[in-house]
This record gives C-alpha cells, sequence and structure tokens, in this order.
C-alpha cells in the first residue's frame, strides 16, 4: 500500500463511472490523495467515457497484457490491474453480480495485510458483512474489512423499515411485503430492454426475492429479526425502480404520522410528484451525474393506512445514488476510521429533502 490515501474502483458501469467522478469531484473534501480505477476490456464507444475519467483526475488501470489495446484508442494507462489494487488504501469493486467473489479469492485475499479494506456492490452475497449507510452501521466493527453494500432497492426496504417500523431499536414490524417494480435497465445501457412488464420469480422460499432476502440479513447485522417477503417485476422503462410497500406494525399510526416520520428523517426524500420522469428529471438536473444520494424517494400522495397499524405507499429508488452515499461512508470510515463523519459534509447538498 502506499503512504497516500489512495482508493482503487473496479469497473466503470452504472455504479462505478459515477463513484469515480464523485470521488474525483469530492477528492479534497474527503481527504483522498489519488483515485485510480479498472477498465477491463478497450472498446471505442467507451473512449470519451474513460476520458472523461481521466480528465476529472483518476489514473486508468488495464489488465496485464492489454496496455496496447488502449494505447491504440489514444488512452495511456498508468497502471496494471494487479499494481493498482496493491498500492491502495481501499478497493471498491463495482463488476457484476458474482465478480466480486472471485476477485476477492484472486486478488484481495492475497492483500488483505496491506489494505485497509474492501467493499462490493448490489448481488455479492457471501462477500461480506452487508451494509447501508444509516441503516447498520452499529454493527460494523475495525474487524470487518470486507463489506457488501446491499442493493438500490434492499436500501431503498431498509429505509423505509426503519422509519416507519423502528423505535428506540424496537423493531414494531409485524409483517413487510413489498413489489419491487424495476426499470428494465439503466440510460447507459442498451442491452436487457424488455418490451413489456415482465414478472420474476420467488427463488427464496420464504423471502421471495433476493431483496427481501438481503434486508432481512442487513437487520440481522443489528440483531432484528424481520418478517419480510418481497416480489419483483420489470417494466419497459429506463427511468427508476419503484416500490410498493405493505407495512403492518403492532403500534397504532395514521397517515399523517407517516408523511411526519418520512419528513423528519434526512435519509428519505419527499415528493408530490407521482410519474417517474419527473423525479428522475430532478435527479438530473440537481444531483451528482443525475443521481440523488438519498435512500429512497417517498410519494406523500401515496400513503394510505387502514385499521390504525397497516401502512401502504409507494416509493421511488434513486438510481444507485444510495448505493454510491453507502460506498463513499464505508471509504472515509477504512480511511479514517475516528473522524470519517467529518469528511463526509460535502455530500450534503445532495441529500435532498424535497423531490
Amino acid at each position: 500500500m502506499s503512504d497516500g490515501k489512495i482508493v482503487h474502483v473496479v469497473g466503470t458501469g452504472t455504479i462505478g463511472e459515477p463513484l469515480i467522478g464523485l470521488l474525483c469531484d469530492a477528492k479534497k473534501d474527503l481527504g483522498i490523495d489519488e483515485v485510480t480505477f479498472y477498465k477491463h476490456t478497450a472498446k471505442e464507444l467507451d473512449r470519451p467515457k474513460i476520458k472523461g475519467l481521466v480528465n476529472r483526475g483518476a489514473d486508468l488501470s488495464v489488465a496485464e497484457g492489454k496496455t496496447q489495446d488502449f494505447q491504440e484508442l489514444g488512452l495511456e494507462p498508468v497502471y496494471t490491474a494487479e499494481e493498482a489494487i496493491k498500492r491502495a488504501s481501499v478497493v471498491i469493486d463495482c463488476t457484476p453480480g458474482g465478480t466480486g467473489l472471485m476477485n476477492k479469492e484472486k486478488y484481495y485475499n492475497k492483500y488483505k495485510n496491506r489494505i485497509s479494506g474492501f467493499l462490493a456492490q448490489g448481488s455479492e452475497f457471501g462477500f461480506g458483512k452487508m451494509y447501508a449507510v444509516g441503516i447498520n452501521d452499529a454493527a460494523i466493527t475495525p474487524e470487518d474489512q470486507f463489506i457488501h453494500v446491499v442493493s438500490c432497492n434492499t436500501h431503498n426496504i431498509a429505509v423505509l423499515i426503519q422509519t416507519l417500523a423502528m423505535k428506540n431499536n424496537k423493531n414494531h414490524l409485524k409483517e413487510g411485503k413489498f413489489l419491487c417494480i424495476r426499470r428494465s435497465n439503466d440510460i447507459s445501457q442498451v442491452k436487457s430492454f424488455v418490451p413489456s412488464p415482465e414478472v420474476g420469480t420467488h427463488k427464496d422460499p420464504m423471502m421471495g426475492t433476493h431483496h427481501a432476502k438481503d434486508v432481512y440479513h442487513l437487520f440481522k447485522t443489528l440483531d432484528i429479526d424481520l418478517n419480510v417477503f418481497s416480489s419483483a417485476l420489470k417494466l419497459n422503462t429506463q427511468y427508476m425502480h419503484c416500490i410498493w410497500y405493505n407495512l403492518k406494525l403492532d403500534t397504532k399510526t395514521s397517515v399523517e404520522d407517516v408523511i411526519n416520520k418520512f419528513n423528519e428523517n434526512p435519509k428519505v426524500a419527499v415528493t408530490n410528484k407521482q410519474a417517474a420522469n419527473l423525479v428522475f428529471s430532478f435527479g438530473r438536473d440537481h444531483g451528482h451525474y443525475g443521481r440523488i444520494l438519498n435512500q429512497t424517494v417517498a410519494v406523500l400522495p401515496s400513503v394510505h393506512v387502514i385499521n390504525d397499524n397497516e401502512i401502504f405507499g409507494f416509493c421511488f429508488t434513486p438510481q444507485d445514488g444510495n448505493s454510491l452515499m453507502s460506498s463513499i461512508t464505508m471509504t472515509e470510515r477504512f480511511l479514517y476510521p475516528d473522524t470519517y463523519e467529518d469528511y463526509l459534509h460535502c455530500l450534503g447538498p445532495f441529500l435532498l429533502q424535497e423531490v
């Protein structure tokens, strides 16, 4: 590991690219000396993106033997993949599901005695302790060197439960049901678009999709057991994920109480907008890389309560913005264990109260 505070990001996809950009833009305020990133394949279509990240101040690393491929595109790698990992203080793996676990076995375990911490994103169950900022910070210990930042929809479900069903660390959730209404793909992607609504299957016999399973294990790090179930479907849109939620509590509540709790939680952005394109465009105009960093955007007109204890409603999931916030928070925690919160104030402008 170098003497400086170096953050290395593996991957330049829908999470990796904005994460690299945000780290570079806030590098001074975050106390980071250098940002490096890994790009696996030299593609002419990706050249503007890579040049943009380099112009922001990030150093490119590529696989050994691929330097010439990138040079032929007019790009100059600074490090090989393993060199960049070896000299990093923190490594953030933003590769597709399952690749992070492979990289852990191939590279990260080899250098864990000289690197402060490793993070993996989304569908990397088993990589390390699950984490969502503001949800289970108390469960993270100095011994937790490998961290699994949960998916954007898992962040959303978690903050709904924390906001509406937790009080003074006591769980008041009797039952939680969630329908993750997912966008087809990101606007930066051309693959995997679906032509019509496509329903998912319930692979977990008790909890349905991985979203409920992941949120269960996330709260389990706090010794909280949840009764949760989730389903998922994809819509033929590229705007935003949306979640329908139904929380049955063991205490009384009301629509007014629910709205007040949403308004009081800084991790929640509230909106009166009911169309995804309006929320998405607001994030495009006021977020970083078009992303709102809140955990969720709660749609206030959709809030409904029956029997004084059962809450229904809809909320939008900021496209990976909540995962970015967790990744940077955990990075700072690895770099500055005792004072990390002091370095996060620069992200405040991207945590919106209202959309």
